[in-house]
């Protein structure tokens, strides 16, 4: 591609965006990469959409309130914030701003009902046409505040029908292909979406049928990371946008410190899970890994080795069971009984993993009659952790066995534990009972 760029001949722009979608996904600081392909980013779907449906039934029961702080929409977008950089300052469109009285949806009843009625409603559709529906059914309403910015909450709905929404994303959709898409109106969001749409099927050989791999790519662009390629066919314009192009590589090249931190983040979460794996195989349990943890390397072995390959029957045919096998360590029991369940929260979402917890402790049954439900975290997150429980959509937790295990407390303790231990007591122990 570059011989093309430098020669005379104009280069179509298809062509050039092709090349710079290949170099975005070999970027190990893009979105791509970084968030992507991010293992914890399927692991929160099913929490996210979970609390949408916590959110729905509080409206339908007339108990969400007039307030956007300390909602189940507040704790559901906190943690769709907390998923990378872009989806950082997500909840900035939901913040109640009085002077405007925007978004509309926590002082009149009938537009928080209308918003729910949303959420139900895509929640439960196939298609993309009835899922328009819906969305052109709210537009209707004029609700005022109530604009595009509920795209993210539905692409978690359905990742292969709406993309992922926000102030880059426009930006880089109208820098990539001309357009002119405004902020805050559906219209221009439905119009930006059939042309992401058909971006998506002319590069889906580099992209994704979930939307998420052309929203961070258009992010990465729409924020500065990358230039857009030329509209015009002139081979100048192709020539000065290569040199663009290495330009951003190289000024790109200084978040390699944060990548790499981030690299770190994701081994340390990968080497709490071999301790407390290798810690209950030490007690005589059998030990479950996170389905799409099982391959993931520590110290070049995968964390699944050892370890049980399916659930067993009674846990696998649970209502919870599709949360269930995505939480980090389980210990078993020889019975096929859950022993003790551990949700290792380093940097990401602790609201995703309480879910998953609670999934199983109110899957019902004997599976968790006996069982021990720690977040493991770093010695510093406590106080997180302990705010996040103190939300009204955990307001169940206090009946259950939560307890708050620190790194700190694991790594001092364990090889004694794994030593002279012979139950849960000396984890019990060691471990801060919550709320």
């Amino acid at each position: 591609m570059s011989e093309a760029l430098l020669s005379s001949v104009p280069v179509p722009h298809a062509d050039l965006l092709r090349e710079l979608i290949r170099r975005w996904r070999d970027d190990p600081g893009a979105t791509y990469r970084s968030w992507f392909l991010w293992d914890e980013r399927l692991k929160n779907f099913r929490s996210i959409r979970r609390g949408l449906q916590v959110v729905v039934a509080e409206i339908e029961a007339g108990r969400f309130g007039v307030a956007y702080r300390g909602s189940s929409l507040e704790t559901v977008v906190h943690s769709i914030a907390e998923q990378r950089q872009i989806f950082k300052g997500a909840d900035h469109a939901w913040l109640w701003k009085p002077k405007l009285r925007i978004p509309d949806i926590y002082e009149s009843p009938e537009n928080q009902r209308a918003f729910g009625r949303l959420l139900d409603n895509c929640s439960c559709c196939d298609t993309a046409e009835e899922v328009i529906g819906h969305i052109r059914a709210i537009d209707q309403r004029k609700i005022k505040g109530l604009g595009p910015a509920a795209a993210n909450l539905l692409y978690f709905l359905h990742p292969t029908l709406i993309p992922p929404f926000n102030t880059a994303i426009v930006n880089g959709y109208n820098a990539v292909s001309g357009a002119k898409v405004k902020l805050g109106s559906w219209d221009h969001f439905l119009a930006m979406r059939a042309g992401i749409l058909d971006l998506n099927d002319c590069y889906r050989d580099l992209l994704s049928n979930d939307l998420g791999a052309i929203g961070g790519f258009l992010f990465d662009v729409g924020s500065g990371r990358y230039p857009a390629p030329p509209l015009d066919q002139e081979g100048s314009a192709a020539r000065d946008w290569l040199g663009q192009l290495e330009q951003a590589r190289a000024e790109a090249s200084r978040l390699d410190k944060a990548v790499a931190a981030q690299g770190e983040t994701d081994r340390t979460h990968a080497e709490i899970q071999a301790w407390l794996r290798d810690l209950g195989l030490a007690l005589g349990h059998d030990v479950w890994i996170a389905a799409n943890d099982r391959g993931r390397l520590h110290q070049g072995v995968p964390l699944g080795q050892g370890c049980l390959e399916r659930l067993p029957d009674a846990i696998a045919t649970s209502p919870g069971a599709d949360s269930i096998r995505l939480i980090d360590v389980l210990w078993l029991s020889k019975g096929g009984g859950v022993a003790a369940a551990f949700e290792v929260e380093h940097s990401t979402s602790i609201y995703s993993g309480i879910v998953r917890m609670l999934d199983l402790a109110l899957s019902g049954g004997d599976l968790h009659a006996t069982a021990g439900l720690f977040l493991v975290a770093p010695d510093a997150r406590e106080a997180d952790v302990r705010a996040q429980l103190r939300r009204p959509a955990f307001s169940r937790i206090a009946d259950l066995d939560f307890a708050y295990l620190a790194y700190g407390e694991l790594e001092r303790n364990k090889d004694a534990i794994a030593r002279f231990g012979s139950d849960l007591k000396a984890i019990r122990a060691i471990a801060s009972p919550l709320p």
